[in-house]
């Protein structure tokens, strides 16, 4: 019983494992194109609006986070991503884009989100479909995917499974911001 409880508990890690390398190559790779794609702007200055933020930003450094969750470690990401972007006097632009089957329920957990964490200068949006826009190739099994990209060539990818994303990995990822504003 007790070796069948290891094997058990060694499959399961195994498992765990295979999940966060697949969720660690989510997205695009580095020096690839990004496409366009629209999403339904929640809080930004488009408000109730779809459009292309890609399209808006053209060749400025921008920040994307594609989630499939609203929690207190992603908001801690989005909130340090806000912060780069006001540091960094407008010149790079940052979005947030929430992967969801259900858009109302979505749009809810972005206005609470931009309260309470008061996101001023990162739109927050809605993307229509849990796997996301086609052309970017969002894993599956991410929860959470960060891309940065400048001149419209990816810079930074940073995957997360489920879980995997620590509120304390959010200062180390918005420092990545200074790859995409050289």
């Amino acid at each position: 019983m007790k070796r069948a409880m290891t094997f058990s508990a060694a499959l399961l890690a195994v498992a765990a494992i295979a999940i966060a390398a697949d969720s660690a190559d989510s997205g695009l790779k580095k020096g690839d194109s990004v496409a366009a794609f629209n999403v339904k702007d929640i809080t930004g200055p488009s408000a109730g609006k779809s459009l292309c933020y890609r399209c808006q930003y053209g060749g400025n450094p921008v920040a994307c986070i594609f989630t499939r969750t609203i929690n207190d470690d992603v908001a801690a990401l989005v909130k340090e991503i806000d912060s780069a972007v006001d540091a960094s006097g407008k010149k790079m632009k940052a979005f947030v884009v929430l992967l969801t089957d259900d858009a109302d329920a979505g749009a809810k957990q972005l206005k609470d989100l931009a309260e309470a964490k008061g996101i001023k200068h990162t739109p927050l949006t809605v993307f229509d479909g849990n796997s996301g826009p086609s052309p970017y190739k969002i894993n599956k099994d991410a929860e959470v995917t960060v891309l940065m990209w400048n001149k419209m060539k990816l810079t930074v990818n940073n995957g997360f499974a489920k879980g995997e994303l620590k509120a304390d990995a959010a200062k180390t990822i918005a420092g990545q911001t200074s790859e995409i504003l050289k």
